[in-house]
């Protein structure tokens, strides 16, 4: 695994339960600030549920809700089992 995948990986898993993080967000806290879509990359890449990786809790700017490699439909089932308001595919804060 590359130090850029591990690096993502330990602030994904940080994102506690009921909350979310951007892209964005997860590259910069990651050392990489402009590396929001490789962040994307590495989360639909991964076999998240292997080492469980909360990749569900990553979404896009202005809380859209983004993509999901399980389906969109399951990230926000997932979503609103943790509490948050999702409305027109975005999550509501």
């Amino acid at each position: 695994m590359t130090s850029f995948k591990e690096k993502v990986f330990q602030v994904v898993k940080k994102i506690p339960v009921g909350e979310v993080l951007i892209y964005k967000t997860v590259a910069k806290l990651a050392g990489y600030p402009r590396a929001w879509r490789a962040v994307g990359n590495v989360l639909n890449k991964s076999a998240s549920w292997r080492i469980k990786i909360p990749c569900h809790r990553v979404i896009k700017s202005k809380g859209r809700i983004g993509g999901y490699k399980n389906g969109t439909g399951n990230k926000i089932a997932l979503l609103k089992k943790e509490g948050l308001k999702i409305e027109r595919k975005k999550v509501i804060v």
